[in-house]
């Protein structure tokens, strides 16, 4: 029998959507589920969007370039202007999501075995992207006592080795909602330019800041343009997870004319998405109010509900739409699957993602759930309460 790669074989599951079959099984025997598994916001797409899609007369959907189309680059560059960084179109490259872009940055900036330094708990799928590109992660633990703040940078330079070629972030984070002070950002550019490293920060949910709080891009930062690489995506910002389109945003030229090489290897970003891309920008700033009003609504309600249940710890987001729980538990992976398999509450149960496929350490994790707060605040008290009555049942089993 032919054999499957050792790359493929160590390629991990997404803890995001290995429990999406359970789930079809609960919803085929009649139980409403309430998704709190994944970050797929519920607003709706703006209109302007939309309706690039729709009054759009293009008779030959062709190829754009493979950098995405100028116009669409030049309305990015614009709209960082706006934040406060000031980059052309030639220092961003489209891509089919933030996820392609992160494939090309490890791509264009890692070989086989090199290393790369990310703050845990981070995005699973950072785990995938090391192992697709032969690229060793190694953590660095931020704790849920102190809400996943930036551990010292002692720390991090504790773990600098001659293969490290970059420290990796996510600003605010998924899965913590951490949001990095100006000063952590500080700190960070101050080691990247000491040791030579690339700081790449995965910026995707930037609008995403609450209590009055800013977002500090590391564009933002001076004498990092050769260090600092931003991935960014439409997908969060403008509830348009399924157009699948995202940038790399770089002023480091030789870093630029290199990932440009893999996404020419690709052809090109998709024509139809960028047009809605594009037309997004245009977006008024009163429906970004409007979302953080909604967000900061349902991120106190819901860390609210679950202070209540007793054994539970919770850290408190600043940003993104996500909390880390620890729950009362020796195993979050037995207990989600259990939510779908066993156990409902009128009809009703929840599926939340096991926090242990965010961290690369083994054995971290096993007692927690990252929930995305991605539902109305009636259906989050809901799922407080189905929570609540699962943790005790469960625990009266085991």
């Amino acid at each position: 029998m032919p054999k499957i790669s050792v790359k493929g074989t160590a390629m991990p599951q997404s803890p995001i959507r290995k429990l999406v079959p359970f789930a079809e099984d609960a919803k085929k025997r009649g139980v409403h589920v309430f998704h709190l598994n994944i970050g797929q916001p519920d607003i709706k797409t703006p209109q302007v969007a939309l309706d690039a899609i729709k009054n759009n007369t293009i008779d030959v959907l062709a190829y754009s370039r493979s950098e995405g189309s100028e116009e669409y680059r030049t309305k990015i560059a614009n709209y960082y202007k706006a934040h406060n960084v000031t980059i052309n179109h030639n220092n961003v490259i489209v891509t089919t999501g933030g996820s392609e872009a992160l494939l090309f940055t490890f791509g264009s900036i890692m070989d086989q075995g090199d290393e790369v330094i990310i703050p845990e708990p981070f995005y699973a799928n950072y785990n995938g992207f090391s192992t697709a590109s032969g690229v060793n992660v190694v953590p660095v633990m931020s704790s849920i006592d102190n809400c996943f703040a930036l551990p010292p940078i002692e720390e991090f330079e504790k773990l600098i080795t001659e293969k490290t070629k970059a420290i990796l972030i996510c600003n605010p984070g998924n899965p913590t909602g951490y949001l990095y002070s100006k000063e952590e950002i500080k700190k960070l550019a101050a080691i990247v330019k000491k040791h030579d490293l690339f700081l790449i920060a995965d910026e995707v949910y930037r609008e995403f800041a609450y209590d009055g709080l800013t977002h500090h891009s590391i564009l933002a930062e001076e004498g990092l343009d050769e260090n600092a690489i931003v991935i960014d995506s439409v997908s969060k910002r403008y509830s348009m997870c399924g157009a699948r389109i995202g940038c790399i945003v770089s002023r480091n030229k030789t870093f630029m004319d290199t990932a440009l090489k893999f996404a020419q290897a690709r052809l090109s970003p998709p024509t139809y998405a960028q047009i809605a891309s594009e037309a997004a920008l245009d977006t008024p700033q009163s429906y970004f109010d409007n979302v953080i009003e909604e967000y900061t609504s349902r991120r106190n309600t819901l860390i609210n509900e679950l202070k209540k249940i007793d054994g539970v710890k919770v850290a408190t987001p600043k940003g993104a739409f996500y909390c880390i729980a620890e729950l009362p538990i020796n195993n979050a992976d037995d207990f989600a699957q259990w939510l779908l398999e066993k156990f409902d509450l009128n009809g009703k149960t929840i599926m939340v993602a096991p926090a242990a496929g965010f961290y690369s350490t083994p054995g971290v994790g096993l007692n927690q759930i990252r929930i995305a707060y991605v539902l109305k605040e009636e259906d989050l008290i809901t799922a407080a309460t189905i929570l609540k009555n699962a943790l005790a049942e469960y625990k009266s089993q085991v």
